[in-house]
């Protein structure tokens, strides 16, 4: 007998590196399933942009900000050279800010779905009705004296992050004037987008009460800042699934399949800035950013102040009207299993092969397992036209059939295709009812993979690994 001969008969025969040659094609496949979750990234992008483009012309995500009473100011600075001797002044221009009393917000959403292709956007209609005052107007702790302050020119200025989204014109009542308001915010200090107008005020004041309404269009997500000493904000609407965000929870609220209404009672001192200051202060409010997860998909929109995320330093709450199901993250949450897939199902044919006396060729190994990466292109694209459920089961159901069949072929065996039927229906049901499990997802894998560790060493526990291939 040749070399050669022997070497084949070797390769053929042994048992560890037929299991070198199993590993081998295990991490191969990390390639393909490295591919499908880029696929699932693409898609979801693919979904955002479509969201973008409807929002665009409809109106995108939306934050009410304010009202503000913007004051510019003009202060004096006295220059002097080295031997103290006068040279001239300088002027200092700029904006004070000051915040209302209260502020108190009541709104219904009215939501709709639209369609971009085969992507679902939420839009939503809102009256919003504000009302509150602002108190006496406050000076000590700013930067730039009262003889400095323009009064004759103070604005009334409120956020809204969308213009495009306002339906109506706004029209305000102060005091005993009434104003309509224009767009633009003048200084961008507070907020990058909005409407403002010049208003009359006496800096004695000890209360000016106000109130207007904004009819408003935008997608997905309703915030508000609580810029009041006293803040209340009561929201409801016919969406039943709601995700309530931001800095602060509702202090009451009610979820059913008719809808939802929430209520919101936030004071000064749950916020990091005080009712008055100059220039961006609101914007310096230092917060810790968290992280989100890539497809919990969406952090926490765009801002009004450009460089700094508004929603956050002006510790902004509201609603997000959220699709019952985001196929793509379930999908995405799924491939994630596809490594430890892919590793049973290949034990499951090597334990096969050794302790039945049953030769499978690599190339059978990966035919089985490129139709495991298939499952989960099927059921990306399946998902994006079916319910999540209903595309997991096709999915499920024509990957089993496939493989049943082509082992009922190379193993030329009922029971132990029925063995490789009964073990990827097992996997196939238990990783389904982990995509349910949101909280004890952790809980259930670990205490299943134990269990699976441990059937193998049931299984395997008088086997003679040494003499496996004697006789």
């Amino acid at each position: 007998m040749s070399f050669f001969e022997k070497l084949n008969i070797w390769a053929r025969n042994s048992v560890m590196l037929k299991l070198l040659v199993v590993g081998f094609l295990i991490l191969l496949f990390m390639i393909p399933r490295s591919m499908i979750t880029d696929l699932i990234r693409d898609r979801a992008n693919l979904r955002d942009r479509a969201v973008e483009e409807v929002s665009q012309k409809w109106g995108g995500n939306q934050t009410f900000g304010g009202p503000v009473i913007s004051v510019p100011y003009r202060q004096e600075v006295r220059n002097f050279n080295g031997k103290g001797e006068y040279t001239g002044s300088t002027f200092n221009k700029g904006y004070a800010h000051f915040l209302p009393d209260a502020v108190d917000v009541t709104g219904e959403l009215m939501p709709s779905e639209r369609y971009r292709g085969i992507y679902v956007v939420v839009l939503y209609n809102t009256l919003l009705r504000v009302k509150g005052n602002f108190g006496a107007f406050n000076t000590d702790n700013l930067e730039v004296s009262d003889k400095d302050l323009l009064w004759e020119k103070a604005l009334f200025t409120v956020g809204i992050e969308d213009m495009k989204g306002v339906q109506e014109a706004i029209e305000l009542t102060l005091a005993d004037s009434t104003y309509q308001l224009g767009p633009g915010t003048v200084t961008n200090d507070i907020f990058a987008s909005g409407a403002s107008v010049p208003i009359k005020i006496d800096p004695k004041s000890k209360r000016m009460d106000f109130n207007f309404e904004i009819n408003l269009n935008g997608s997905t997500d309703l915030f508000f800042t609580p810029f009041g000493k006293v803040n209340t904000v009561t929201v409801n609407s016919a969406w039943a699934n709601p995700s309530f965000d931001g800095s602060f929870l509702p202090d009451e609220r009610t979820v059913s399949e008719e809808g939802f209404t929430a209520n919101w009672k936030v004071l000064q001192l749950n916020r990091n800035y005080q009712q008055s200051g100059t220039g961006g202060y609101i914007r310096k409010n230092k917060v810790d950013f968290p992280r989100y997860d890539n497809y919990d998909i969406r952090s926490l929109s765009n801002s009004l102040s450009g460089d700094v995320n508004f929603r956050q330093t002006s510790n902004a709450f509201g609603v997000k009207l959220m699709l019952p199901v985001d196929e793509y993250q379930k999908t995405y949450r799924s491939a994630n299993y596809a490594a430890i897939f892919i590793i049973i199902t290949f034990l499951t044919f090597f334990f096969i092969e050794v302790l039945n006396r049953k030769r499978l060729h690599p190339i059978q190994y990966l035919l089985v397992g490129a139709a495991v990466i298939l499952f989960y292109v099927l059921l990306l694209s399946l998902s994006e036209h079916l319910t999540f459920n209903k595309a997991y089961f096709i999915s499920c159901a024509v990957i089993l059939t496939l493989i049943t069949a082509y082992c009922h072929f190379i193993l030329d065996n009922r029971k132990l295709t029925l063995l490789m039927f009964g073990v990827l229906a097992v996997l196939y049901t238990f990783f389904y009812s982990l995509l349910q499990l949101q909280d004890y997802a952790l809980l259930m894998g670990s205490f299943g993979l134990l269990a699976i560790l441990a059937a193998v060493m049931f299984l395997t526990r008088n086997v003679d690994w040494y003499g496996i291939r004697k006789g």
